[in-house]
């Protein structure tokens, strides 16, 4: 007999036991039922997220009007029949697509090679800044990976960075303006110079948003502005910067833009406004902008240190009280403004202790424009005259209960011919051209948090009102109607903004 063979034992990996076969498949089961139900409920959360960042960014006064209509359409949708039935399904529709699975779209926004490259550069550039020998997990480290570190990222169509999201580890003293300012200057560089950028710091969170600024638009000229009396708008600014647009006409479309409003009157913090500039940065523009605002509510008198005649459009107009190039034609005019300041001063606090309302002729605001002042204080002095700028000083004390508004212009390079009053009282602030950040933060007295532009239009700059942020500034072309090479159409919008002649005086 032949010997019978013994079964063969098997040697793998023991067949799972029948309890744990029947939870895995009920959970599996669990999942596949649940899925649809966390699909939902996480585009309605994305929904909802949405709808109260975009209610954030809404204007205060869209707010209103907006609740009415939403409010308005949900009375509709109840009183259709099976309204709140085919509402209902149209939410968990919308929560289905906002919450559906993403990957490919995650996918497909892979970094290629050149881009990770460029992002792992970028993290061993900031390595020395943001590691310290004594951390024992260091998020920053020679060779680490930057996925670590960067959160969000964004390139365009021709692989420059839009935006990037990092973290940075707690130590960083990320409250020190120093620590920031070589940080944002790094990502300058390594981001790429063309664009410009803005850096959110998020302390709490530790985190560090760049993004790409748009560019601000040059084709807004001057116009009427949708402003009540003693809002002046110096110009245009980032959407995300401010609560508030102003419908503006450019060219043949109207659109709303964000402006920067300047506030002036016996209740502005900041009653005076002080633009410096690089020469043909747009200085004189922003004042002629100015002028021509305030002349819609009060008068003014305008004092041209350049002696350009760059005022000579306003000349005998309705609310322009004088125009002065000349050194003594400036003395007499500023002399007569600090006596007007006195006598309006006077006059309010008689009114006021006799329970009286103001006189009109102290209601109605009287504007001082002065154009580099420091070339009048220059003849002056070499003259041995008063200094022009001396005159300014009660104005620029009492101006804000006299309803008197001081906007002084100069060039960068005559800063040190200001007088200390102007530098004192003029709070609201302006710098034109293409400066550098250290000239930015010493004229404002706080850094824009953005890189500068390549190029700079004229009227490009950055304003901040007293103790508020900085904003990029963009000033409404606001030429010079009598200058030959002004283009025709803006040459209409300025002589169409200008008061009528002034009636000639009956003993003239």
């Amino acid at each position: 007999m032949g010997r019978r063979a013994l079964p063969r034992i098997p040697t793998g990996p023991a067949a799972p036991s029948p309890g744990r076969e029947l939870a895995r498949g009920l959970a599996d089961n669990a999942r596949d039922t649940l899925y649809p139900l966390l699909v939902v409920a996480r585009g309605l959360r994305s929904l909802a997220t949405t709808g109260r960042h975009g209610w954030g960014r809404m204007p205060r006064e869209r707010r209103g009007p907006t609740l009415l209509l939403v409010a308005s359409c949900l009375a509709i949708v109840a009183l259709v029949p099976y309204g709140p039935t085919l509402g209902t399904a149209a939410l968990l529709a919308a929560g289905a697509w906002a919450g559906r699975d993403r990957g490919g779209a995650r996918k497909a926004a892979e970094p290629g090679e050149a881009e990770s490259d460029r992002l792992q550069a970028l993290y061993e550039a900031l390595v020395p800044y943001f590691s310290a020998p004594q951390d024992p997990r260091p998020l920053y480290a020679p060779g680490g990976d930057w996925r670590q570190a960067f959160e969000e990222y964004a390139f365009d169509g021709l692989g420059r960075l839009t935006s990037l999201r990092l973290r940075y580890p707690g130590y960083f003293t990320d409250g020190e303006e120093g620590a920031r300012a070589r940080i944002e200057q790094l990502l300058h560089v390594k981001a790429g110079r063309g664009p410009e950028y803005r850096f959110d710091w998020d302390e709490a969170a530790n985190r560090l948003v760049l993004g790409v600024l748009p560019v601000l638009p040059t084709d807004v000229w001057a116009q009427r502005f949708v402003t009540a009396p003693g809002e002046t708008v110096l110009g245009f600014t980032d959407p995300s910067a401010v609560l508030r647009t102003v419908p503006v006409t450019a060219g043949e479309e109207t659109y709303d833009a964000p402006p920067v409003v300047w506030r002036t009157g016996p209740r502005s913090t900041e009653p005076h406004l002080l633009a410096l500039g690089q020469p043909s940065a747009g200085v004189t523009t922003l004042l002629r902008s100015v002028v021509l605002q305030a002349l819609l509510h009060g008068d003014v008198v305008v004092v041209d240190g350049g002696g350009a005649g760059e005022y000579a459009c306003l000349e005998g107009r309705a609310g322009v009280l004088a125009v002065e190039s000349s050194l003594p034609g400036a003395l007499a005019v500023l002399e007569w403004a600090s006596h007007e300041t006195e006598r309006r001063l006077l006059a309010a606090g008689r009114a006021r202790r006799e329970g009286r309302a103001l006189p009109a002729d102290v209601r109605r605001p009287l504007w001082i424009v002065v154009d580099r002042p420091g070339a009048l204080s220059h003849l002056a002095a070499r003259d041995g005259r008063p200094d022009p700028q001396d005159l300014l000083a009660v104005p620029l004390r009492h101006g804000r209960t006299a309803q008197v508004t001081v906007a002084v212009g100069e060039q960068l390079e005559g800063v040190g011919r200001l007088a200390e009053a102007v530098l004192a009282h003029t709070r609201a602030r302006a710098v034109l051209g293409a400066v550098a950040p250290e000239q930015v933060t010493a004229v404002l007295g706080a850094p824009s948090h953005t890189t500068p532009a390549d190029h700079v239009p004229p009227g490009r700059g950055y304003a901040r009102i007293g103790t508020g942020p900085v904003h990029r500034l963009q000033v409404p072309a606001t030429p010079d109607p009598y200058d030959e090479e002004t283009a025709e159409a803006q040459r209409r919008a300025v002589l169409a903004l200008l008061p009528q002649p002034a009636a000639p005086s009956p003993t003239g």
